[in-house]
């Protein structure tokens, strides 16, 4: 076939670039790179941690011996490469996925790595922003708070390093195995480990499996401690005091950690009520999840820390435990909010909630021709949601103006009926069988 290029004007053809092999990479903590998520796909991820996970091969290869030093220091320089090698294939990364949940870090060696996207100009950025900040608050701030916020600053740094890499993979409970999600502080005997053993009635934790299987068939437990204060068929809801059940909820906030990205009292459960939502059989009462709350709260939380663990999840279970914080509320003849601020998904929880109650208050007002008497604080006290709730989620729905100095309901029946139409029913707290009293 003939050359079809213009032999005069002949151009340079530049190499596609190719990746460092990986012997000549070495991979830091905060790099960042793109890395093989489980299902193939390539994503940003940033390396938070690493470790050696079988120690390199450090044998010296024999040589014959040269006289030539050029032979030599080929020698040394091939076995450099050699180890580098070994090195890097014995090493595991502990990553982060930008803009994913750091429930989804998880551990990685260097085959997942797509080194060609290495970007290493984030190793001192961290460093750097610590001591800038520190100078910015050094010049502008009085000496008390600039002490303060040192402190509190080293506070978190302290923190962020005991809590980035996750510290147990998975547990199991009951007939589950779970695969856990965020670093919880366990005892330094049981963590890091690879599997914990959870009792699922009195929340005691085991190492060993043959721990485990010894003290299912030991352990009386068959319900969690405390009052029965709910049932609905095989629902059902236990009420525990922090200071009487210490042990229980202490292991109950460790598990829960596990499954939930912030900082929590794990030791101090004096000062809460724990409300342990079940399933029972005839085996006993199943712990599904739970929620706590401050016995007595300034600021009216009337819940602190709520969680539906992972196996359970998408049951409806959510929106139980929010409506039962706020039955419970109703028979205190107080109202309330959660402990702010809100997660993500604590918000976006807590908004579906508060639409469903209030959008069907409406409805039923409507249908009643009540619809003039009501007021804001009439909404908050029949439903014990506290008014800027009230107000915010009317925002959201377009459904609040201002007029004489007040906030008003504007009424959009268009969108009440729209709302009513396509409404999914929820599983909610019933009050007839909730045996709560003040």
């Amino acid at each position: 076939m003939a050359n079809t290029e213009n032999e005069d004007h002949q151009t340079t053809k530049i190499p596609a670039r190719s990746p460092p092999p990986a012997a000549t990479v070495e991979l830091m903590i905060r790099d960042r790179c793109s890395v093989k998520w489980r299902d193939g796909t390539l994503l940003p991820a940033e390396i938070v941690e690493r470790r050696l996970i079988r120690p390199a091969n450090t044998k010296k290869t024999k040589t014959k011996k040269t006289k030539g030093k050029n032979d030599k220091d080929e020698a040394d320089k091939n076995g450099d490469q050699n180890n580098n090698t070994d090195q890097q294939h014995n090493m595991e990364y502990y990553v982060h996925y930008l803009n994913h949940d750091r429930r989804l870090d998880e551990w990685c060696n260097i085959s997942r790595f797509q080194l060609d996207t290495l970007d290493s100009s984030h190793r001192h950025v961290s460093l750097q922003k610590q001591h800038t900040s520190g100078r910015k608050r050094k010049s502008t701030a009085s000496d008390a708070m600039h002490k303060a916020n040192q402190e509190l600053a080293e506070l978190e740094r302290e923190h962020e390093e005991m809590t980035k890499v996750k510290n147990i993979h998975n547990i199991v409970i009951g007939n589950w195995d779970v695969e856990t999600w965020y670093f919880s502080p366990y005892p330094s005997e049981f963590s890091p480990c690879k599997t914990l053993f959870i009792c699922e009635f009195c929340l005691k934790y085991m190492k060993h499996k043959c721990s485990y299987r010894k003290h299912k068939e030991c352990c009386e437990k068959r319900r969690p401690p405390g009052r029965e204060i709910y049932r609905e068929n095989n629902l059902s809801v236990f009420e525990i005091d922090g200071k009487e059940n210490r042990v229980y909820c202490q292991n109950l906030c460790l598990l829960a950690k596990l499954f939930l990205d912030h900082k929590t009292l794990y030791y101090d459960v004096d000062p809460f009520w724990f409300y342990i939502v079940t399933e029972v059989d005839n085996e006993g009462a199943h712990i599904v999840g739970y929620f706590s709350k401050e016995k007595v709260s300034a600021e009216d939380y009337n819940l602190a820390c709520i969680l539906t663990f992972p196996q359970h999840q998408k049951s409806g279970y959510g929106k139980f435990i929010i409506s039962l914080s706020y039955e419970l509320s109703k028979r205190e003849k107080k109202v309330g909010s959660p402990e702010k601020p809100l997660s993500d998904l604590g918000k976006i929880s807590y908004r579906s909630y508060w639409t469903h109650v209030l959008m069907h208050l409406l409805s039923q007002s409507s249908k009643q021709g009540k619809m003039k008497s009501l007021s804001i604080k009439a909404i908050s006290t029949m439903t014990a949601i506290k008014v800027e709730d009230i107000l915010s989620t009317f925002q959201s729905l377009n459904m609040i103006q201002y007029w004489k100095g007040q906030h008003v309901i504007k009424v959009r029946q268009d969108l009440i009926k729209d709302y009513m139409k396509n409404s999914k029913p929820i599983r909610l707290c019933k009050s007839e069988y909730l045996t709560w009293e003040k």
